[in-house]
């Protein structure tokens, strides 16, 4: 019987909020309950938002809650900005298959290409450059990098929302996979780390559900073995909005003063299905009774009284 192996995976651009905290806690117990192991990335692709301070903090954050890991954390290795040669030679992989063109649009031509938006560029102007074309405009600008999807409609179950299909040319479109300033992009490093780390089983937030088919699709293209996806759901604040880092919404720090870690993840038991109340509980008890099926599907709103300051 294969090991479950799985991995938290978060970007050190500020502390964790509660939203990230219910992801963590999800992929911790996941793993736990079923006797895995788990792997602590850092997701420092980003020069500019991504700080070692950060991370450390995370780190340090995690322990508080008594979410532990078995592989990665202040092990260098497991940085993703220490990984660009594995990045790299993935590139030349699908370039050798004929499978990524040079892409000099701007930013705004581009729209939003952050890792957790979902970038929609379906008919990408540069994707028919001439050699001749690509060598012009090279001179004057250096591009991004772009992948070609197939005409192609990619299906596959997700662990908890279910079945999930995405026609990948009109509703995804060609996507970066490098940027112009030499930065790896989000959809091609997860893939290529997942797959090097043996990880077997990923649980993240239900705003990355619709990338998950070019991730498969990448790993296709590269020959590697893709994990099991489970997409839970993300809190949200009373008047709707998704909980975020640049909010400072219910930050580690905010949530340490207010709460022990046996009550905090009461709270998160509770908002999670595995419990009735919010009655204080360990990490370690909660993966003895831990059940995916009792995991709401659907976002969560967080109550105003746990928003106050």
């Amino acid at each position: 019987m294969t090991t479950v192996k799985g991995r938290f995976a978060p970007s050190p651009s500020g502390r964790m909020h509660l939203g990230n905290l219910f992801s963590a806690l999800l992929a911790w117990l996941s793993v736990r309950s079923a006797g895995g192991r788990l792997v602590l990335r850092v997701e420092d692709l980003d020069p500019i938002r991504c700080q070692p301070a950060y991370a450390w903090q995370l780190m340090e954050d995690l322990e508080w809650l008594g979410l532990d890991w078995d592989e990665g954390g202040e092990t260098a290795s497991f940085w993703q900005s220490n990984r660009g040669n594995l990045y790299a030679a993935a590139f030349e992989q699908l370039r050798e298959q004929g499978l990524v063109y040079p892409c000099f649009c701007t930013r705004i031509q581009r729209l939003n290409e952050a890792p957790h938006v979902h970038e929609v560029s379906p008919a990408c102007p540069c994707a028919g450059l001439t050699g001749e074309e690509v060598a012009r405009r090279s001179a004057l600008r250096t591009p991004s990098w772009r992948v070609r999807v197939p005409l192609e409609t990619l299906s596959f179950t997700d662990g908890l929302q279910g079945p999930y299909r995405q026609d990948l040319a009109r509703e995804c479109g060609d996507f970066p996979i490098r940027r112009s300033d030499g930065a790896w992009a989000y959809q091609l490093a997860v893939v290529v780390d997942d797959a090097a780390m043996g990880v077997t089983q990923v649980v993240r937030g239900r705003d990355l559900l619709s990338s998950t088919p070019r991730q498969l699709w990448l790993y296709r293209a590269l020959g590697l073995t893709a994990p099991e996806f489970y997409h839970v759901p993300l809190l949200l604040a009373p008047d709707g909005r998704r909980l975020a880092k640049r909010d400072a919404d219910l930050d580690m720090g905010a949530l340490r003063r207010r709460f022990s870690p046996e009550e905090l993840l009461g709270l998160l038991a509770q908002m999670a299905g595995q419990q009735d109340s919010a009655a204080p509980v360990t990490a370690a008890r909660l993966a003895e009774t831990f059940d995916w099926s009792k995991v709401p599907r659907e976002d969560i709103t967080v109550g105003a009284s746990l928003l106050r300051s």
